[in-house]
């Protein structure tokens, strides 16, 4: 018996990686050959990692190193993962899915001088990074890859359907058991919509919880970065290694004292959802209907919730205006784009960061190098910023922080409301559809048709998606456990608790 037969990629956890390890019941390397031996076989399929890591044996070895040796490893020692090609790790081009920003395909190379916060952070926890997954250009969508000058990623799940985006790759290494976790980024579903098509667990945190300077910007007012996992405690155990503050991300000040000394998985239950209060979806979130399939999915979850003792109540937004403020952008097909007006002055300070060496340093310099009419002008992929309240404004002056007037009121608008209903209703969470109907065919140009981004995104609340079924046609169903800025422990008690009172995910491939 060799050691990779003491493991199955599909199916093992965090947790036995460090009881396996610990105990020597096989090898970091072991594990790492076996995860690289599964990239060989199935990255060729679905188009997941872009950039192998040629560094990730010989970190694995060292762990087991230093385990013989009885020195102290961290908490993810061992543990598989990928990284969304927008998060610079050196070593790496940070393409963001464009051929323009990638020399092997005509383009400048982006190659920066050091980690982002979240990749040291991975690196300090000692994950095996294996690669940098797959992204459409500059992250634009939320259900896809197909723009990526490396091709579009495939679904494990449902090979016809969209994968989700943008953060596509990292779901489908995740999915196909390449990574055991991945490391994912939201501005407008990019989390939760991936997670959701290819039936995985994704956290989306708190605007602040989690740095992201290093990470190509589509909003420093609501990028996110978040663990996608097979499972809810998987997961959990990657937001302990990514939270807290970071010296690069003023934002993340905010975080201190909110995150729970004992970790993301203390009092992880299967009792977990007894006595919580938690809202349903309705018309006073939003108007857009459930489809017949959903609605009769989400009424199973419901009864589902209520034999694991939630108590429910339904559509809590009733009789508020709450649905009255999102908007679909023109020129987007189903996309609230509000609070992406400071991109220029974010693309900015996310270059300068790339080091004295960068190809390029500034945002002027990004408009030369990637005649970047080609994706901002009319009719193109990010044309809609135009439509953006401020953006106009904003773009005349791309070296000075943005104001953002509407921005600023729409979010105070959304939080308010949300404070309200929470407090008038005593409520610990909302449990909604994650979608409204299923996830569309691959190559259809359909979008994703969300529950929550848009207004989630732009409050800067935090989520969790679990697997809650299946469509007839295969298509994962999931839900989406959401709540009040910086309830991501009771969130994730939630969300396990539905997790493992059901266990309705199944390995995709």
């Amino acid at each position: 018996m060799t050691d990779a037969d003491l493991f199955d990629l599909g199916t093992v956890s965090v947790r036995e990686i460090r009881e396996g390890l610990k105990s020597r019941r096989f090898t970091a390397e072991a594990l790492t050959l076996a995860a690289m031996a599964q990239i060989k076989a199935m990255n060729p399929k679905y188009n997941a990692i872009i950039f192998e890591n040629e560094a990730a044996l010989a970190a694995a070895r060292d762990i087991d190193r230093r385990i013989a040796a009885g020195e102290p490893v961290g908490p993810l020692a061992g543990v598989p993962i990928v990284v969304k090609d927008p998060m610079d790790m050196t070593g790496f081009p940070t393409t963001a899915g464009w051929k323009k920003l990638y020399s092997k395909s005509g383009g400048v190379d982006l190659m920066p001088e050091r980690d982002s916060p979240v990749v040291a952070r991975m690196r300090e926890a000692d994950a095996v990074i294996l690669g940098k997954t797959n992204v459409p250009i500059l992250s634009w969508t939320g259900t896809h890859a197909n723009d990526s000058w490396a091709g579009p990623t495939i679904n494990p799940a449902h090979e016809e359907r969209v994968p989700g985006g943008s953060s596509a790759g990292t779901a489908a290494a995740v999915a196909s058991h390449m990574a055991v976790l991945g490391l994912a980024e939201e501005t407008g579903g990019s989390i939760q919509n991936p997670a959701s098509a290819q039936g995985l667990v994704g956290i989306k945190p708190t605007i602040g919880l989690v740095p992201n300077a290093g990470v190509v910007p589509l909003s420093g007012n609501r990028d996110v970065v978040g663990p996608i996992a097979r499972t809810v405690e998987d997961a959990a155990i990657g937001l302990d290694a990514l939270a807290g503050y970071s010296s690069e991300d003023p934002k993340t000040l905010a975080s201190v004292g909110k995150i729970p000394v004992s970790g993301y998985t203390a009092n992880l239950s299967k009792d977990g959802l007894k006595g919580k209060r938690l809202g349903l979806y309705g018309p006073g979130w939003r108007p857009n209907a459930l489809s017949a399939e959903t609605k009769q999915l989400y009424e199973r979850a419901v009864s589902e919730l209520a034999d694991a003792g939630a108590e429910l109540i339904d559509d809590p937004f009733g009789g508020t205006d709450f649905a009255t403020y999102r908007e679909i952008t023109p020129g987007t097909p189903f996309f609230d784009g509000r609070g992406l007006e400071s991109i220029a002055y974010d693309l900015g300070l996310y270059l300068r960061r790339l080091g004295p060496n960068a190809a390029l340093k500034t945002w002027q310099d990004f408009v030369e190098a990637t005649d970047l009419e080609e994706v901002t002008g009319p009719g193109t992929i990010l044309g809609f910023l135009y439509e953006l309240p401020d953006f106009v404004e904003a773009i005349k002056s791309p070296n000075t922080p943005p104001a953002m007037p509407a921005f600023i009121e729409l979010k105070q608008r959304y939080l308010e409301l949300i404070d309200e209903v929470f407090a008038r209703h005593e409520l610990e969470g909302l449990v909604y559809p994650q979608m409204l109907e299923e996830i569309p065919e691959l190559h259809s140009g359909d979008p994703i048709r969300e529950t929550t981004v848009g207004e989630l995104n732009i409050a800067g609340l935090p989520a969790i998606t679990v697997p809650a079924g299946y469509y007839q046609s295969g298509a994962p169903f999931e839900l989406i456990f959401l709540g009040q800025k910086w309830s991501e422990p009771a969130l994730i008690q939630q969300a396990y608790a539905y997790e493992q009172s059901t266990l309705h995910r199944r390995a995709a491939v």
